[in-house]
């Protein structure tokens, strides 16, 4: 058993993260100011201790250090791509002051392993080749694309500095249970919330755009096998399979409100047109495949929203 914290342990994705390694028998601390987060996330998991600190304080470098954890799973982020272009200065406040604020707190040589949720789309940019390899050129089209790239280079130089050694995880886009409409940017949310309210959707552009869906649970799990091995590097987290946006949209449609119209808008600044990642890397050094295919997850996706829908 090991002692781990998981910053942003309260959020969508954090959440699974913190089931995951409580199911692993290990001690976990949830470091998360609730902005985005939620205590009910974490109202099903026995034994789990909350701190409700901002990433950013004092107070949450000094706690990290007093924990002492072997590993920390920073999962805490700005995750809007929007947001990153419109407010640049409060992405970078977020996604890289705080992460440097918990990093350092491990600077004493005590043998601490970070697992970093980066991304797989944003870093890359408009790729030249699909699915994208961690080998693919790194042109982020998206203030949040390029703080993550920022974070990576940190954890590099944490590693050869002072021996704190990392697994990133270039996560595709993640969708599923706990994710908010109004927070956290997922698509698949904000539709599943808009048409279970008997509302119609709009896509941002000509719904050609493709993305790479993961199920939340398959990257809590990658979150896991990383603790397992304290694999070092960076790591693609995707299925390697590309699906429309206008095709997301028409399913979701399919599985909520079958009568509610689709209407295309503008594309939004930042947002790249293709993105697929290759999760080969992962396959070899974690052990871990993507388990919950497309169509099962949106059920899944689409059975909790309906189950928490007022």
């Amino acid at each position: 058993m090991a002692r781990i914290v998981v910053t942003g342990g309260a959020g969508f994705i954090g959440s699974h993260i913190v089931d995951v390694l409580v199911a692993r028998g290990h001690e976990v601390h949830v470091v998360d100011d609730l902005s985005s987060g939620s205590k009910a996330n974490l109202a099903h998991t026995q034994g789990v201790q909350l701190h409700v600190v901002d990433i950013r304080s004092p107070e949450a470098c000094a706690l990290v250090e007093r924990l002492a954890p072997e590993f920390v799973v920073h999962a805490a982020a700005q995750v809007s791509v929007r947001t990153s272009m419109d407010q640049p200065a409060l992405d970078t406040d977020l996604n890289v002051t705080g992460l440097v604020n918990i990093l350092a707190a491990l600077r004493h040589g005590r043998g601490a392993h970070v697992v970093f949720l980066s991304s797989g789309g944003a870093v890359y940019g408009e790729q030249v080749a699909f699915p994208a390899k961690e080998d693919h050129p790194i042109n982020p089209e998206s203030v949040y694309g390029l703080s993550k790239r920022v974070g990576e280079e940190y954890l590099e130089f944490w590693s050869r500095t002072w021996g704190v050694t990392s697994t990133s995880l270039r996560l595709s886009n993640v969708y599923g249970p706990r994710q908010n409409p109004h927070g956290e940017a997922g698509v698949v949310a904000i539709f599943c919330e808009r048409l279970l309210a008997g509302k119609d959707i709009t896509v941002n552009g000509s719904g050609k755009q493709t993305r790479d869906f993961v199920y939340v649970e398959d990257v809590a799990e990658a979150v896991g096998r990383s603790v397992d091995t304290r694999a070092l590097g960076q790591f693609n987290i995707g299925t390697s399979k590309e699906t429309t946006i206008a095709h997301l949209a028409e399913r979701l449609r399919d599985l909520t409100a079958p009568k509610a119209s689709i209407s295309y808008g503008e594309a939004k600044a930042g947002e790249q047109m293709r993105s697929c990642i290759d999760n080969g890397a992962a396959r070899g050094k974690l052990s871990w495949t993507p388990q919950v295919d497309f169509a099962a997850g949106l059920e899944r996706t689409v059975a909790w929203y309906k189950s928490t829908a007022r």
